[in-house]
């Protein structure tokens, strides 16, 4: 193809050398009649003696071998049917381009721009028994046992829908031949047409489009709205699928097209059986189950990014899977009292939870809309993760052998279904069969065919407040780990309101969480104790026999040596007025912010520095 490209850059012309035996034609005036193999050896013998030949050395080729036969592919010059394709792409390069088609990502607006811009004429044979077989028939006087290639055709030809349409046309053609019934034969042509030539019409033959234009199936199905294929067919399928969708139905077939990305090895190579690197789906399925390897590819790939597949991918989705498995055990096996009133901290959970998957589903929202399916799922993931699991459950858990109240468990169970529908596009085989069992469904209901919930407001004020409430109770916990404090033993915590306060609805939570003998509001230091600053809140910690106090005020000397040096680059920003003037006031405010921080914060070190010694 390179010498043919090079060739036609140069105007030079194509003779073709080859008899369909692999013997050299007339045309190559040379070695004619010899085999092509015996005469790639002769011509080195005659550079040789003619003293032209500068060097021998191998080098790797990519040469086409034949299927059937086991040798090399030659390129042959041969009749062929092709496809004009100026006037019939111009639509589809201009819809795409306009973004009445939209591509995800858009970056593969420009690859097929490139491709549109320079169409080539489309060769619709091939010479194969099986496909859709060329409509041209030849219009032959001879016999009708001739084959192509051996007269027929005398008359012509003609392009019909079936024969008796070409009939017709062969006497309009020819009308000496006599009438329909006259004596001249219809041989059609032998080629099957291109596989993509049948494939471009998919959305248009599905529906029977071609043969009833106007029938219901076709009228309410099309156009259709998502496409979702490899950036690597966007030329032979995505852009005559558009081709075909103007020049039959005067629409584009579909309004997104999604790109996903390629799976690749390690060292980036295409997943293929010639290689051997590809694993088999099938046994990654039967090793981490099909939502643990859907969930586990998914994660790691962008909308158009290559994944370089390793097996550590299906591996964490399958973790994924045993973390819905083991939140559904626990909440399950929970002992309900109805007698129980519903505790504080648990009341406050589910109202803060219930915000959160407002705040979920807009965020899912947004991401679907705009293709963003792999980000999709890391916000369904870490939510589950995270927010549910981490910090719903556990938070509402009752204590050891303990019954949970009947309010909280059944508002649990219907946030933990409205959970499991946003996973059901990522996880559809472990959520159907926990939907099924989570509580009693009537026979033919699937999680399959229910409402995705939907966008509601939700107080973000309220998020914003819980996220400080799980910082304090994160502290109580680094405290622990760092003084060797068991999760058993109690603790009092007093707390120092700073100037954006913290929101004291939720101390019943950071009780429950942070196993609190108390919590106390102060308004002044307390010495001597462990303590931790959330925003521009003091906590504090007394620790009693448990505090090295030598070791404390090392780390908070370091702490504040660190925030010292933090402000430094901060202020040296700052006083430069070249940054201050051209930088945006956006970049520049951030500086500001930092500083105020930084600042409160050395304050807030300082004074607990002051208070341990």
């Amino acid at each position: 193809i390179n010498d043919y490209e090079i060739g036609m850059r140069h105007n030079l012309p194509s003779i073709d050398i080859f008899n369909e035996d692999g013997t050299l034609s007339e045309k190559a005036e040379l070695f004619i009649g010899k085999d092509r193999f015996a005469v790639r050896d002769e011509i080195i013998q005659e550079l040789e003696k003619a003293g032209n030949l500068a060097k021998i050395e191998d080098y790797t080729n990519k040469v086409g071998f034949s299927e059937r036969t086991h040798v090399p592919i030659e390129p042959k010059l041969s009749a062929q049917w092709f496809l004009k394709m100026e006037d019939l792409s111009k639509p589809a390069l201009e819809n795409v381009m306009n973004d009445n088609i939209q591509f995800y990502p858009p970056k593969f607006k420009n690859i097929y721009n490139h491709w549109m811009s320079n169409v080539k004429d489309w060769c619709i044979s091939r010479q194969l028994w099986w496909g859709h077989q060329i409509p041209v028939w030849y219009i032959n006087s001879l016999s009708p046992a001739l084959s192509k290639g051996e007269g027929v055709g005398n008359y012509g030809f003609v392009v019909a829908e079936n024969e008796d349409e070409a009939r017709k046309l062969a006497v309009a053609k020819h009308p000496s031949l006599g009438g329909e019934g006259g004596g001249f034969f219809l041989i059609q042509d032998e080629d099957a047409l291109d596989t993509w030539f049948s494939s471009w019409l998919w959305p248009i033959s599905v529906f029977d489009g071609i043969r009833e234009p106007e029938n219901d199936e076709i009228k309410y199905y099309y156009p259709t709205t998502d496409l979702v294929t490899a950036p690597d067919i966007i030329f032979f399928w995505v852009a005559r699928m558009i081709i075909a969708g103007y020049e039959y139905r005067n629409e584009f077939p579909y309004k997104n097209v999604y790109f996903t990305g390629m799976v690749r090895d390690a060292q980036r190579r295409k997943m293929s059986k010639s290689l051997g690197n590809s694993p088999d789906p099938l046994d990654l399925i039967a090793k981490y189950g099909a939502d643990g390897v859907r969930v586990g590819m998914l994660l790691c790939s962008p909308a158009g990014g290559d994944l370089l597949f390793d097996e550590s991918l299906p591996q964490q989705g399958a973790g994924f899977a045993t973390k819905i498995w083991n939140a559904f055990r626990l909440v399950k096996n929970w002992e309900i009292d109805s007698n129980i009133e519903q505790p504080e901290h648990s009341k406050l959970a589910i109202e803060w939870f219930r915000n959160k998957l407002g705040e979920v589903v807009e965020t899912l929202d947004e991401q679907f809309t705009q293709f963003r399916i792999s980000e999709a799922l890391m916000t369904v993931y870490t939510t589950v993760r995270d927010e549910f699991s981490g910090w719903l459950l556990e938070i509402v858990k009752p204590a050891y052998q303990q019954p949970i109240d009947a309010k909280t468990y059944f508002e649990v169970v219907e946030l933990f279904d409205q959970m499991l529908r946003l996973m059901h596009p990522f996880t559809p085989f472990i959520t159907e069969e926990i939907w099924q069992m989570l509580t009693e469904r009537k026979p033919g209901e699937s999680i399959m065919i229910c409402q995705v919930p939907k966008s509601v407001k939700y107080n973000a004020g309220l998020l914003g407040a819980f996220e400080n409430v799980k910082e304090a109770i994160s502290g109580i916990r680094k405290i622990r780990t760092d003084k060797n404090i068991a999760q058993k033993e109690t603790l009092e915590l007093k707390v120092q309101q700073g100037d954006k306060g913290f929101e004291e609805q939720f101390n019943s939570v950071v009780v429950k969480m942070g196993n609190l003998l108390s919590l106390e509001m102060v308004t002044e230091e307390v010495k001597g104790a462990a303590s931790f600053l959330v925003k521009s809140t003091n906590f504090y910690i007394p620790l009693g026999g448990f505090i090295n106090v030598e070791e404390e005020l090392k780390k908070l000397e370091e702490e504040l040596k660190y925030t010292q040096g933090f402000l430094n680059s901060v202020m040296k920003k700052l006083s430069n007025e070249r940054f201050v003037n051209s930088a945006p006031e956006a970049v520049v405010a951030l500086e500001k912010a930092k500083q105020a921080d930084a600042e409160a914060k050395i304050k807030v070190l300082e004074e607990r520095i002051a208070g341990l010694k």
